[in-house]
């Protein structure tokens, strides 16, 4: 006997209204969602994932969209249902978990009154059993100490925590359908593995249908039974996802796994090797050569030593200080020129902080800096304003880091013109150079960030450090939100300038594929402090932190075959690095493991 689908689309199509025209943006989308049935619909970005998913849901933009087709949530028609008829079901019988939960959540309302809404609306609790539904709800999605964290904000919880609080209000009505838009594309690694594993506990609890959306296909091989893939709009592949993955058929279907960058594809490696780049007619050339540009002879670049940081925490009317955040706990390195050291752990471990203390963009409280053997931290404002010429940051998000009302090569040149390093009437023709160096056309100059794709903005974001000819760049997360295609053009390219003027990289990431990809050492940084600090090969090979392992472990692969496997996922929030104003850190002591491995003991 055949089971009733909870969700049957049939030729879905979404229009949104442009230049005085309806342009289609979702074409002839069709496909069933059975109880516990997971489905991914996988994509790059403008590909139509999430707008498929806001037109099942209802929420696409009012007046300048028409969605058209037929999509059923068991018997229920969807798309011939008035706007208050839709609210009725949204939130009740299906649901939706969004990408980021700050912005999802109100920042002014308790997380408690926030999950209440919806029982209290769709179920007709009353405000007193809502609030005991919630603290149950909280406690199922594993929130350490739900009745006592109900009453409080959002900001008062980490990222993978507000994802959990996403989930509860999804759930909060045992919706037949959930929907879930990238909910762990900017999540570390351990915490990703958490909600993946709660989003399949559930389901199978509740025999919810999933629709998973992502680009991430090592998230795919994990979660989902089936796989469609997407690509300007329309399903151009689907099927099991073990078919998928083994057998796949469609170019951009082979394009999409090529451009994975898989765990353990480094192994008898010495080297760094740039990804190989795929396209829609195929993989393009042979796997690159290895990547070998550390002088290990020279003197670092940058010697870092006994860095700390923390920050005041004041309470009370009188702003009294009550403890400290030791975001950063006495840490040294140092970076060759032409290496790249990468720092890795889960938010909140101090990675971030360390990169804007070393530019002292995050004043640090002691420690030595030297950046080509002068100590940062000596210099006064002007001095070092002068300085910062050499050492230069690209950050997470390239358009909060560009003005939306400059041009881009107005942005590429201002570098330029505060040091006085290029004669005013070069600059035009050293922009041009530089957009052209990281693959755009010299006539992007004229044009807004907001006229760009994540990646080109990224490659801006280069150009503009390379401006000064830095000795070193600090990516911070720079390749983390960015598509696999895109985020191995990146790479490609940061290793390419590497290779050319022998910068030397701090790369600040939680994504491990990618770091054993790009590195030549790795630092393991957990609570402030780094913990565990080698060559990658070693590294990857031996870790010998319970922390490293577990970093290693969460990696979603990219395999179907690989989904059973055992992984040591804890379910708690990080510890905290709040510390009261006696606190006294405890002196660690680093043990060898092999040459240039070291691991606190």
């Amino acid at each position: 006997m055949r089971i009733q689908p909870v969700l049957s689309v049939d030729n879905l199509i979404t229009e949104l209204y442009a230049d005085g025209q309806w342009r289609p943006v979702v074409s002839g989308v069709s496909f069933e969602l059975a109880p516990r049935d997971t489905v991914a619909l996988v994509g790059e970005s403008g590909s139509g994932k999430s707008m498929t998913a806001l037109s099942l849901m209802g929420l696409a933009p009012r007046r300048i969209s028409r969605v058209k087709g037929s999509a059923r949530l068991q018997d229920v028609e969807l798309l011939s249902l008035s706007a208050p008829q839709y609210a009725q079901h949204r939130g009740n019988d299906m649901a939706m978990i969004f990408q980021e939960p700050m912005t999802s959540l109100n920042p002014v309302l308790k997380i408690g009154f926030q999950i209440s809404e919806a029982l209290c609306r769709h179920r007709g609790l009353s405000r007193a059993a809502a609030r005991a539904e919630a603290i149950r709800l909280l406690d199922r999605v594993q929130i350490p100490a739900a009745a006592s964290r109900v009453d409080e904000y959002p900001h008062k919880f980490s990222g993978g925590m507000r994802q959990r609080v996403m989930i509860a209000m999804a759930l909060a009505c045992q919706p037949k359908l959930l929907i879930a838009d990238e909910p762990t594309t900017a999540l570390d690694v351990t915490i990703q593995a958490q909600i993946l594993e709660l989003i399949r506990t559930i389901q199978q609890e509740d025999g919810m249908a999933v629709l998973f959306i992502t680009h991430d296909m090592g998230v795919v091989a994990e979660i989902a039974d089936r796989t469609l893939v997407m690509y300007h709009g329309k399903v151009v592949e689907q099927g099991a996802t073990s078919e998928i993955f083994c057998r796949p058929t469609h170019p951009y279907t082979r394009m999409l796994l090529a451009s994975v960058p898989r765990l353990g594809s480094m192994v008898g490696s010495r080297h760094p090797r740039p990804f190989t780049i795929a396209s829609v007619d195929g993989v393009a050339g042979q796997d690159p050569e290895e990547h070998v540009t550390v002088q290990a002879a020279a003197s670092p670049v940058l010697e870092v030593k006994g860095l700390t940081t923390r920050f005041d925490i004041r309470a009370g009317m009188f702003k009294a200080l009550k403890g400290r955040v030791h975001a950063v706990e006495n840490i040294s390195f140092t970076l060759q020129p032409g290496e790249t050291l990468s720092l890795v752990g889960e938010s909140g471990s101090g990675k971030s902080t360390t990169g804007r203390s070393i530019l002292r963009l995050n004043e640090p409280t002691t420690g030595s800096i030297k950046l080509c053997g002068e100590d940062l931290m000596q210099l006064d404002a002007n001095a070092l304003r002068e300085r910062r010429s050499r050492i230069q940051m690209i950050f997470q998000d390239p358009f909060a880091s560009l003005n939306p009302r400059m041009q881009v090569g107005a942005s590429i040149a201002e570098p330029l013109l505060i040091n006085g390093t290029v004669p005013r009437e070069q600059i035009r023709d050293t922009v041009a150079r530089l957009l052209k160096r990281v693959g755009l056309s010299p006539n992007a100059a004229h044009r807004y960030p907001h006229e760009f794709s994540g990646g080109q903005r990224q490659r801006i974001c280069i150009a503009r450090a390379l401006s000064v000819n830095p000795h070193v760049i600090v990516a911070d997360e720079a390749v983390s939100a960015l598509d696999v295609s895109i985020k191995a053009q990146v790479v490609n390219l940061l290793m390419e300038l590497q290779a050319e003027h022998g910068i030397a990289y701090l790369f600040i990431s939680h994504d491990m594929a990618v770091v054993e990809r790009v590195s030549h050492r790795v630092a393991v940084m957990y609570l402030g402090e780094i913990v565990e600090i080698g060559p990658r090969e070693s590294i990857f090979r031996n870790p010998q932190h319970p922390y490293t392992k577990r970093l290693i472990d969460a990696v979603p692969i990219a395999d179907p075959s690989q989904r059973g496997r055992a992984r040591s996922v804890s379910g708690q929030e990080p510890a905290s690095a709040i510390r009261g104003l006696d606190f006294i850190p405890q002196q660690r002591i680093m043990r060898k493991v092999d040459e240039g491995h070291y691991v606190h003991s």
